[in-house]
């Protein structure tokens, strides 16, 4: 088969690759029907992620067909369409258990990480892909959702929702400003209506995606190229700050940006992958009262925004802006890295 394959920072190519094969009871192999490229994966090229050995498949999102099963596996069969989680999932081990199976310990997860899919193991950017812990780490697809939509599930919609909607705790009235409009960051402002906000201010340098962040879920746009940034935000919260600063880029100066924007008593949730050291001014931010949060996305809550999407209640469609065969995955690269000449948020990758 044909895969997208990790040769060290700055390098990949589209090889062939031997096809994947069960190798535990619980295991499911999955014919990639559509996959897509994030972010993180633009880390991995950079050389931000060391686990990422050469040879390497990319890829943690995807929806696709199941080929075969594993002799363990119940609730999926050969043939369902299905979404494949991000997160692999043992659902036994005691981080899985108490909800947070984006630190899973099962065996190719030792190291205390359920995201190991494009980073531990082989990845989605592959016509075939084998996925351990199918039963809680592949969701049954409805009728009426297309794998354009669906395969926004598997990672950024969970992703903006839990890390930034739910623990930047998001609660009715409160006015939240998201610092980065790209994929995650509108995936933020697409769902935080789902917990009450009242505003809902987005913050980038580009106007393009300051506008489409409106159409999703945003009230405002604020350049921040602009000198008075800072006050245009206060302006819209009488002067006291926003409620709820969720960093969604990934830099030391936008999380810096959040702690200058959030009210005492407020929260500030980083959602960014980070990968050089962010400074913290706690001399100055201690005695404000201020919460902090980040972390890994779990996917706990792919099936409610599965439910969701299928009743037409989030504008997932929208944030497909490109489309691809798989056979030109390299120029799907090219396009999602030059997001800003070329518009790109989701490259959609199909068979």
């Amino acid at each position: 088969m044909k895969a997208l394959v990790y040769h060290g920072p700055g390098k990949k190519s589209w090889d062939d690759v031997p096809d994947p094969k069960l190798l535990d009871p619980t295991d499911a192999v999955i014919q990639v029907d559509t996959t897509t490229i994030c972010g993180t994966d633009l880390h991995i090229l950079k050389g931000d992620v060391p686990a990422v050995t050469e040879g390497r498949i990319l890829g943690h999102e995807g929806v696709g067909t199941v080929l075969e099963v594993g002799s363990a596996v119940r609730t999926v069969k050969v043939g369902d369409r299905v979404i494949i989680s991000c997160v692999s999932s043992c659902a036994v081990c005691i981080y899985c258990r108490t909800g947070n199976p984006s630190h899973c310990l099962a065996p190719e997860g030792a190291v205390g990480l359920g995201w190991i899919l494009g980073h531990l193991i082989d990845g989605t950017q592959a016509e075939k892909v084998r996925i351990p812990f199918a039963d809680t780490s592949l969701y049954l697809l409805p009728e009426g959702v297309s794998d354009e939509a669906a395969v926004l599930l598997s990672d950024i919609f969970p992703t903006g929702f839990e890390i930034g909607v739910q623990y930047g705790r998001v609660k009715p009235g409160d006015t939240v400003a998201v610092v980065g409009a790209g994929p995650v960051g509108l995936s933020v402002m697409a769902t935080a209506a789902l917990y009450g906000a009242a505003q809902v201010i987005a913050i980038d340098l580009d106007e393009g995606r300051l506008a489409f962040a409106k159409e999703i879920g945003a009230t405002h746009g604020v350049n921040s190229g602009d000198a008075d940034w800072r006050e245009q935000v206060l302006a819209l919260t009488d002067g006291y700050g926003v409620d709820v600063a969720i960093e969604a880029v990934g830099l030391p100066a936008t999380f810096e940006m959040c702690t200058r924007l959030v009210r005492p008593g407020g929260n500030v949730a980083n959602v960014g992958v980070h990968g050089t050291a962010a400074l913290l001014d706690l001399q100055r931010l201690w005695i404000q009262n201020i919460s902090i949060s980040m972390g890994l996305v779990n996917t706990t809550s792919l099936g409610m925004l599965l439910k969701l999407v299928a009743n037409h209640k989030l504008p997932v469609e929208k944030f497909a802006t490109h489309r691809f065969a798989m056979a030109d995955m390299m120029h799907a690269y090219a396009t999602f890295q030059d997001a800003a000449h070329t518009g790109a948020l989701k490259v959609i990758i199909s068979r």
